[in-house]
């Protein structure tokens, strides 16, 4: 029998699709932008830039978490692990470079306790099982910061003191706010991210709307990304816009009000920096005054200081959707996957992993 799955590789279905984008492309240019890392790596796994017509461009945005936290702030990581902590995270941190050349799979293989896990709260039976401080580097957009949160909230009504969280986590809405006044970048519309959208809700992308562009949610499977590339063409043509949920069978289109009380509960908003771009006010995500025991940063005394970028690295300009990432003239000499400058190339949802590993 085959899997639902399969419905959404359907090569007939892609086809027509593609013949119905074909026809109502009809203007000399499209340009839209994803802002999620995993769109990014899925149309660059499934081919979807080379099978479109030559008239619609699309861009790589600001999507990937990693990829958007300053040099100073990973550098700041590496200050906690040099201080003894336990550190636990998601693999996708494990090689991400510091301006000294240090990654945290380099430290653990000098001697560094650093153990990759698959949820925040594995954090928590870390903790428990040891007197030393464990550090969980909570990274991410919306679609994280719920689980982070909720470490949070569960190490202080089990009263755990040795766990802090990095506070890595940004938000959306601001970040979109930029983009669409940056005139250099002239985009159409935006493939919208489906996880981030599971927790916010279609509401999120009014903006997008009310300036004139669409807005488009979609999953990651090829029937998905080219159903929404159709509809935002079809909603340039007519002028008429308007927010689509194009991935209801994951997304409410009112999100998930829970998990939106619990990053409530545990954050406040602030301004943060996004690297390449710059700081941004109230997008990121701080402790509030009875939850300020567990941010790592506040805990370990650490610098935020240091360089914005790594010399040569250009992934702030690909943040930016400015440049593609062949363009760079690091791009796949001297920066590979197996020797990564930069983030964008060592993340799993980065623009330059992706095209790199899929050409």
């Amino acid at each position: 029998m085959a899997s639902m799955i399969d419905g959404f590789r359907d090569a007939d279905i892609c086809k027509n699709l593609l013949k119905q984008i074909e026809k109502e492309a009809t203007k000399d240019i499209y340009r839209f932008m994803e802002v999620c890392g995993s769109h990014t790596m899925a149309i660059a796994k499934f081919g979807i830039k080379s099978i479109l017509p030559s008239n619609i461009d699309l861009v790589s945005g600001p999507g990937c978490p990693v990829c958007v936290t300053p040099q100073c702030e990973i550098d700041a990581l590496f200050d906690i692990v040099q201080q003894g902590a336990i550190i636990a995270t998601f693999g996708d941190m494990m090689r991400v470079p510091g301006a000294n050349g240090e990654n945290l799979q380099k430290m653990k293989s000098e001697g560094a306790d650093v153990r990759i896990v698959f949820s925040p709260l594995d954090a928590i039976k870390i903790a428990e099982e040891t007197d030393k401080e464990v550090v969980f580097v909570g990274i991410g957009f919306e679609t994280t910061a719920p689980a982070v949160a909720g470490l949070a909230l569960i190490a202080k009504q089990k009263g755990i003191k040795n766990i802090s969280i990095t506070p890595y986590n940004k938000t959306m809405p601001e970040v979109l706010g930029l983009l669409l006044a940056d005139d250099k970048l002239n985009i159409n519309g935006f493939v919208c991210p489906g996880h981030v959208t599971a927790v916010t809700g279609l509401n999120l992308y009014r903006p997008i709307v009310e300036a004139g562009m669409a807005a488009v949610v979609t999953g990651f499977e090829p029937v998905d990304i080219l159903t929404s590339i159709l509809e935002m063409i079809q909603q340039v043509n007519s002028g008429e816009y308007k927010a689509v949920n194009n991935y209801s069978r994951v997304v409410a289109d009112e999100g998930n009000w829970k998990a939106r009380e619990i990053i409530d509960t545990v954050y406040e908003k602030q301004g943060c920096w996004w690297r390449g771009i710059g700081f941004i006010k109230d997008s990121g995500l701080a402790f509030k005054a009875e939850y300020k025991e567990y941010d790592a940063f506040d805990k370990f005394r650490v610098s935020l200081e240091g360089d914005d970028e790594i010399e040569g690295c250009m992934c702030g300009d690909v943040l930016k959707g400015y440049i593609k990432p062949t363009e760079c003239t690091l791009f796949g000499s001297g920066c590979v996957p197996e020797n990564p400058v930069g983030p964008c190339m060592v993340s799993s949802e980065g623009a330059c992993a992706a095209a790199y590993k899929y050409g």
